[in-house]
Formats: structure tokens, C-alpha cells, sequence
């Protein structure tokens, strides 16, 4: 589907103004097959596979220092599991088949409980064929409020992604290697909150607090606001010590988290949430205008800061990652079990990249460590296509050029041919997934683990 002549349908249709999330406060969600009209009308409806019949799933809401107890019922037709991206938790409760938890088979459960020691924007997804069942809709947004959370007129969480379609409206198949071995899975059609376009009706003056979710599979959004003044308050939901002004540009690699506290401030009848792509700024979703202006509040907000836990440089333990493979790349071996396998055996098990030599997760952890230390961890992407690296259990700061630390996050976004260094400390015990969220990339060998003895 061409998306030129897929936007110029769109003329013709009425678009959903839903704007909100179905608020849950069970503790139980149903992982199953349901169908959602994604497509506009006169297109069929798509079947997914999502949580409690909702594409994106049911909104989870809990305060900091609360505990969220969920059991998941597997209803799918493969074993699932869930990861509860971002949140410093228990290591049973992430959710990694095969290193934190056995998968949930088809007609299983699992009772998900943890402690919530930090605020902030968080998502939960599926971490069984994530390519898969990702795409096909299984995530949800999580926000965790502040004991004191900051004085807006709306908290709006948005979730943007990209999904593949066939014009009849089923999901595109997975079976591509071209997607395993280039950038990824990158969709052609552009969503928010499930919805093409959605609307959030807002007034002059109001004080916003945007939630920022990419949950797509690959594709890096260059995202821009118009209508709106403000700043960044929290990335992947660690709060900013002070908060950025508002670029004209947002990068949110896939699992990244931006938080943004802003002013409607436009005279104009709308304003619009734009995706920049290379033909031009398109609205993936906008916000109906109304009112008289409002006096301004102000100087900006600063949330109050999740509990710390610093990082020594100077003491910090080191590990190094190489990321081969890829087309383009000239990648000619890796090793799989112990067995080195050259890449057209790689091909033959969908393996085409590896970190340090090793396709797929290795046997040993890339680094042992005692809770407390300090670990530093120095990243080359010796490929032709970016890598979204992502931490579980813990969130780390880059190492900047002059030493000094960034902000916290548990996603970076390492470019092609260019390296990167983090840092952070080893404060959460258990063995720890570290991996590429291009989710093609993951499963097409991009994953390692650390391990933190308590």
C-alpha cells in the first residue's frame, strides 16, 4: 500500500476523535485474538492479538511506592510472557522467557507482583516473539504517578507505532528475512493510540503533560510539535534534574520515553503532533483548538527525582559490545551454541547479527558483577542500520565526551558506524536481558545479558 495514495483516501473519511485509554484497575489481563477497525471505513477491520480486546491494551495506572499485582491469562495461540518495560523491579517479574520466567503457554497463567519504586511513563509488551506479537498489538501504557505529580490540565499518554497492512486489513506476514537482516520491521501505515490521526480537544492556555511511547517494531520517529511551547520534564521515565527547552525535533527510537510538560499556545484552530519523514511533516495526531487564551503559568516544571543510585567512573567495572552483522555489513562467522557457523548457515537459522561474536543470547553473561558496583559498558555498531540498545532492570547514563554523565535512560540509540558508552549502577540483583528493541534484530541474534549477584 502506497502511503501517498493511502493518505489521500483519508480526505474522504471520518476519523475516530476517540482520545483516551479504557482505565483498568483489574489484576487480570486476557492476552487474545480480537479484531479492531484500524483501517478507515470501507477498508475490513484487522484481527489482533492485544490485551483485554484493546488495541493499544487497557491503560495500567498505580502510584509510586504501590505494588502492581496482574495476572495474565494466555488466551493466544503461542506462549507469551510480559515485560513491563522501564520498571526497576524484581528480576522473576520481567518477564523473559527462557531467563526470568518459563513462557505462559497457550491456556496459562502467570501472577505478575511487584513493588513500584519509581514514578514515571513506562509500557508493557510482550517479550515471547516480540516481532510478532508486538506488531500484532500486544502492549499497553504504564504510567506511575508522583506522590506530588506536577499541576496539569491534561496528562495525555500517547503511543505512537507503525504497522504493516495488506489492503484486505490483515497484519503482513513475518516471514521476510529482508526485514531480519536490514533495518527492521518498518510498517506503512503511521498510528497513535491505535488510530490514524486521533484527536485530543484542547483549550488556549491549558498546561499539558504529553507521555511520548514509540512501540514501533524499528522504525526511528523524528517527531515535532506545532501549537505548542513547553519542555522535556523525564526521558524513559527517569525525571530530568532540569528540564530541556522543547527542540524542534524529538527523536524516540523504539521503546523510548519522552515526557513533556507544555502550553497550548497557538491562535490557530488546531495543533498538531507531526512525524517528520523524508518527503515531509505529516500530523499523526492533532488537537482541536478552543477558547480564549489563558494566562500563562509560567516557569517550567521539575518533577521530583526517582530514588538514585550513583555511579563511580573511576571504579566502574568495563565490558565491551561489538554489533556485526546485517546486510551491508560483510559479517562472514559468528558463534551459535559454541559452534561457529558462517553467514550462510547463519541465514539458514534466521541468525544475521551478533554482539562480540556471539549470535543470540550466549551461555555466559557479557559481565558478572556485585550488587553496588559500578559497571561501564562501551558500544561499537560496526553495521549499516541503527540499534535501539535496551537495559532491563536498570537505568544507565552515557558517558559524554568530556566524562561527565548524561541523563538516566534504558534505551540509547546507537547510529550506524558510530560507538556510544554507558554507564550505570548495579544496583538490582539477577540476570539482566541487554538487547536490541529493533525487534528484528533481536531475534535475528542481537542479545546478550549481565548478570548482578545480590
Amino acid at each position: 500500500m502506497q502511503r501517498r495514495a493511502f493518505l489521500g483516501s483519508l480526505a474522504a473519511v471520518s476519523l475516530f476523535t476517540h482520545s483516551g485509554f479504557a482505565q483498568s484497575t483489574a489484576t487480570r489481563l486476557l492476552a487474545a485474538q480480537h479484531r479492531q477497525q484500524i483501517l478507515p471505513s470501507g477498508y475490513p477491520d484487522t484481527e489482533l492479538w492485544s490485551f483485554d480486546a484493546a488495541f493499544p491494551g487497557p491503560l495500567l495506572r498505580a502510584r509510586q511506592g504501590e505494588r502492581l499485582a496482574v495476572t495474565v491469562e494466555n488466551a493466544l495461540p503461542q506462549p507469551t510472557a510480559v515485560h513491563w518495560h522501564g520498571l526497576r523491579l524484581d528480576n522473576r517479574m520481567d518477564g523473559v522467557p527462557g531467563l526470568t520466567q518459563a513462557p505462559i503457554p497457550v491456556g496459562g497463567t502467570f501472577d505478575y507482583d511487584f513493588a513500584l519504586p519509581d514514578a514515571g511513563t513506562y509500557w508493557y509488551h510482550s517479550h515471547a516473539k516480540s516481532m510478532e506479537q508486538i506488531e500484532r498489538g500486544l502492549y499497553g501504557p504504564l504510567i506511575i504517578d508522583e506522590t506530588d505529580p506536577p499541576d496539569v490540565d491534561q496528562d495525555i499518554a500517547l503511543i505512537v507505532d507503525d504497522i504493516r497492512l495488506e489492503q484486505d486489513g490483515t497484519v503482513a506476514s513475518f516471514d521476510n528475512f529482508h526485514d531480519l537482516s536490514h533495518a527492521g520491521r518498518i510498517g506503512n501505515l503511521w498510528l497513535a493510540n491505535g488510530q490514524i490521526d486521533p484527536s485530543f480537544p484542547v483549550k488556549r492556555g491549558e498546561r499539558l503533560r504529553l507521555r511520548l511511547i514509540s512501540a514501533a517494531n524499528a522504525r526511528v520517529f523524528t517527531l515535532g510539535l506545532q501549537g505548542f511551547e513547553g519542555a522535556i520534564v523525564a526521558l524513559d521515565g527517569m525525571p530530568l534534574a532540569a528540564p530541556q527547552s522543547l527542540p524542534d525535533e524529538l527523536v524516540l527510537a523504539p521503546a523510548q520515553r519522552i515526557d513533556l510538560i507544555v502550553d497550548v499556545t497557538t491562535d490557530d484552530e488546531e495543533a498538531f503532533l507531526i512525524t517528520f519523514e523524508r518527503d515531509g511533516g505529516y500530523a499523526i495526531a492533532h488537537f482541536p483548538v478552543s477558547g480564549p487564551s489563558r494566562a500563562s503559568r509560567g516557569s517550567s516544571v521539575v518533577l521530583p527525582p526517582n530514588p538514585e543510585f550513583p555511579i563511580d567512573l573511576a571504579t566502574a567495572r568495563t565490558a565491551t559490545v561489538l554489533i556485526e552483522g546485517g546486510a551491508m555489513s560483510g559479517m562472514r562467522a559468528a558463534r551459535v551454541d559454541g559452534e561457529e557457523l558462517d553467514a550462510r548457515e547463519l541465514a539458514g537459522r534466521g541468525l544475521f547479527w551478533a554482539l562480540n561474536g556471539v549470535a543470540g543470547r550466549p551461555e555466559t553473561p557479557l559481565i558478572d558483577v556485585s550488587v553496588g558496583e559500578s559497571v561501564r559498558i562501551g558500544m561499537a555498531n560496526n553495521t549499516a542500520f541503527p540499534h535501539a540498545m535496551h537495559l532491563h532492570g536498570m537505568h544507565f547514563a552515557e558517558v559524554l565526551g568530556d566524562g561527565t554523565l548524561g541523563p538516566l535512560r534504558d534505551t540509547i540509540l546507537i547510529n550506524p558506524r558510530d560507538t556510544r558508552e554507558i554507564a550505570f549502577q548495579a544496583h538490582n540483583p539477577g540476570d539482566w536481558l541487554f538487547h536490541c528493541h529493533m525487534l528484528a534484530h533481536h531475534q535475528g541474534g542481537m542479545g546478550t545479558w549481565i548478570r548482578v549477584r545480590g
